[in-house]
């Protein structure tokens, strides 16, 4: 099973402002030692780094794929009130550009997220979905995903139909996205999603939801979180993240902290065989 590359879908470099730790051409050396021919940069609500990441990721004869963690409002993205509920303001999505077509969808929504629904973050809706999702590739990201969150609170069966609209959405270009972060509570979202794979026979795939790029690297990253909340490392309260597992993690690393998910594993180079936007400059 594990003669099957794996590719990293999910990683934050240090356009994710304040809160990656990951320096492109580090991720590329890294990528180029764990034999890795592909890799994906998805930075939080923005592009800033995909210009850099291309150039030299081509350069480096490494594959780069282009994509973007934005952030969706749960109703209306022109919607500012807080939720009576206490529901999320935002919640998180993974989208992977696979043609030119995508390229210029994913642009329209990070800058529509931008323009139109600014609100702690820059957030499209699922009606800019609806509308953009062409050349896109969709992973339902990180315990901060709408799927994970609805699993989290015991609501499988929203959850389930999110999935079903998701997958209405982008048809057989929506993934259900497992981590090894190895935080407990991740383990009981990976269980419902594999659930909800069955049910719906939709794909999972692997990703690792990289920060920072090796396991000694955790010290300096939660110093940044510190910077960015204007808090202290003293400060018990913070914004933490709760393991050290955030890193870019080699295929053994990742089964490891996987067992049971090798089609996940091995899903994300089919995955990345999708992508194959060919950014032109000085055109």
């Amino acid at each position: 099973m594990s003669g099957t590359p794996f590719v990293h879908l999910h990683v934050h470099t240090e356009y994710s402002l304040l809160d990656g730790a990951i320096r492109i051409n580090s991720l590329l050396d890294k990528a180029h030692e764990l034999g890795m021919g592909s890799v994906a940069i998805t930075d939080h609500g923005n592009m800033f780094g995909v210009v850099e990441f291309y150039d030299k990721a081509v350069k480096a004869g490494i594959k780069p794929i282009i994509g973007c963690e934005v952030y969706v409002a749960p109703g209306d993205r022109k919607d500012r009130s807080p939720s009576p509920t206490g529901e999320p303001n935002a919640y998180h999505l993974v989208l992977l550009v696979m043609n030119e077509k995508g390229y210029k969808n994913l642009t329209r929504l990070v800058t529509l997220g931008h323009l139109e629904g600014f609100y702690y973050h820059p957030r499209v809706d699922m009606a800019l979905l609806r509308e953009y999702n062409s050349g896109l590739i969709a992973l339902s990201a990180c315990l901060k995903g709408n799927i994970p969150y609805l699993i989290r609170i015991n609501q499988m069966d929203a959850a389930l139909r999110k999935a079903q609209e998701m997958a209405g959405i982008f048809d057989d270009r929506f993934y259900l996205e497992v981590q090894a972060n190895g935080l407990a509570e991740q383990q009981t979202v990976n269980q419902g999603l594999k659930e909800i794979s069955k049910t719906l026979s939709l794909p999972l795939a692997a990703t690792n939801d990289c920060h920072y790029l090796n396991k000694t690297d955790a010290m300096a990253h939660d110093v940044l979180l510190c910077i960015q909340t204007g808090k202290t490392i003293d400060d018990e309260k913070r914004l933490k993240f709760s393991s050290d597992e955030f890193y870019f993690k080699s295929r053994p690393e990742m089964e490891a902290s996987l067992t049971g998910y090798g089609e996940a594993l091995d899903n994300t180079a089919h995955l990345a065989e999708r992508c194959n936007f060919q950014m032109g400059f000085g055109e």
